[in-house]
C-alpha cells in the first residue's frame, strides 16, 4: 500500500506474532483480575491508550492484550467506562497541528512547515469524516484550530 503523501511504499503487514485468543502468554503469572485492576488504574490517572498497552507490557509482563482477553483494549476501556471523548489517532493529530500552527505564529516564512500543515489537517477532516460516520463522534463535531488548543490545554 501507497503512502498517501509521499512517492515512496508503505509497509503495511503486522508484525505480531500468529498467537491463539484466549491464552495465559509464556512467562506471564498474573491474572485477568490485576490486569482489570491495573488498565482501571492507569485510566484514572489520565494515561492514553497506548501507554496504558507499553506499561502493561514493561510492568505486568504482558505483551499482547488482545491475546490474554481475546479483545482489545479500546474495547475493554469502553465497556469499564474509560473511553476517551476523542480518539487517540485524532488526537495526537491535533495536538500536532495546534503546535506546528504556534510556530508558525513566531516562524511566518517557514513554507515546509505550511506544507505540513495542511498535510496534517488534511488528515484530521478525513478521519473527522470517518469517525462521524462511524458514530464515534457527534455529528455536529468540526475541527476548529482555536477551540482544539482551548481543549488540549485545559
Amino acid at each position: 500500500m501507497a503512502r498517501m503523501h509521499t512517492g515512496r511504499h508503505g509497509k503495511s503487514k503486522s508484525r505480531k506474532p500468529a498467537v491463539e485468543l484466549n491464552t495465559v502468554p509464556e512467562g506471564f503469572t498474573g491474572t485477568k483480575e490485576e490486569i482489570d485492576e491495573a488498565i482501571v488504574g492507569y485510566a484514572k490517572q489520565g494515561i492514553p491508550q497506548t501507554m496504558i498497552g507499553q506499561l502493561l507490557k514493561s510492568k505486568n509482563g504482558l505483551p499482547y492484550i488482545k491475546q490474554f482477553y481475546g479483545k482489545r483494549l479500546g474495547t475493554i476501556l469502553k465497556e469499564k467506562g474509560y473511553s476517551p471523548d476523542i480518539p487517540q489517532d485524532l488526537m495526537d493529530l491535533l495536538k500536532r497541528a495546534i503546535l506546528m500552527r504556534r510556530h508558525l505564529e513566531k516562524n511566518h516564512n517557514d513554507v515546509h512547515n505550511k506544507v505540513r500543515l495542511n498535510r496534517i489537517e488534511s488528515k484530521i477532516w478525513r478521519l473527522g469524516k470517518y469517525y462521524k460516520k462511524q458514530g464515534i463522534l457527534a455529528k455536529d463535531w468540526k475541527y476548529d484550530p482555536v477551540k482544539v488548543a482551548l481543549m488540549i490545554k485545559s
